[in-house]
């Protein structure tokens, strides 16, 4: 840590302003905290819509298997013919306007460190930030999980996970296989 740079103290930092992160700045709210004095949303995002903005254009909503409401605000009224993509994007940001959250955005944590007084410092590219509490909500969108099968290495095809999807253009006349029959893949 540079010693020139401010900390500032907060009870509770979290990180990632998906559905986890949103739903633990609520319940933060409901039990009293104050955001920006009590707790901070920290992501890296540049704005609303969690994972679901980097979704595919096709993925309409209601292609989509269920997304759960957030609490305090349930999801009415979406199109089902609009891309997933926009619909939970503008549910987010409206969900962070009426509850007050103040994400703080593009910010990139860059470490989580042992601090003083048993706190922990948390270090961003917004400064720096001791707390007695981190809510790690960050998903798995940046560094998604690749399970392991036996040719693998040697398979000379494109390989690519749901987060590099394209959509189902990019696939036009080929042979494909999905491996996985959880919701990212069979949609």
């Amino acid at each position: 840590m540079n010693d020139t740079r401010e900390v500032r103290e907060v009870e509770v930092v979290v990180i990632g302003a998906g559905q986890a992160g949103l739903s633990s700045a609520y319940h933060l709210r409901r039990t009293g905290f104050e955001p920006e004095r009590d707790f901070v949303v920290l992501d890296h995002s540049p704005a609303p819509g969690g994972a679901w903005q980097f979704r595919w254009p096709s993925l309409t909503y209601g292609k989509v298997h269920g997304m759960h409401s957030l609490p305090g605000m349930e999801l009415t009224d979406a199109d089902p013919a609009r891309p997933s993509s926009e619909v939970i994007a503008e549910y987010f940001a409206a969900y962070e306007r009426a509850f007050d959250l103040r994400v703080r955005r593009p910010v990139e944590v860059r470490a989580v460190r042992e601090g003083s007084g048993g706190r922990l410092l948390v270090e961003t590219s917004d400064g720096d930030w001791s707390t007695r509490a981190l809510i790690n909500a960050t998903g798995t969108w940046d560094r998604p999980f690749w399970p392991r099968y036996p040719g693998q290495e040697t398979f000379r095809g494109r390989q690519l996970h749901t987060a590099q999807y394209p959509g189902p253009e990019a696939f036009a006349g080929k042979r494909v296989v999905v491996v996985g029959g959880g919701a990212s893949g069979t949609q």
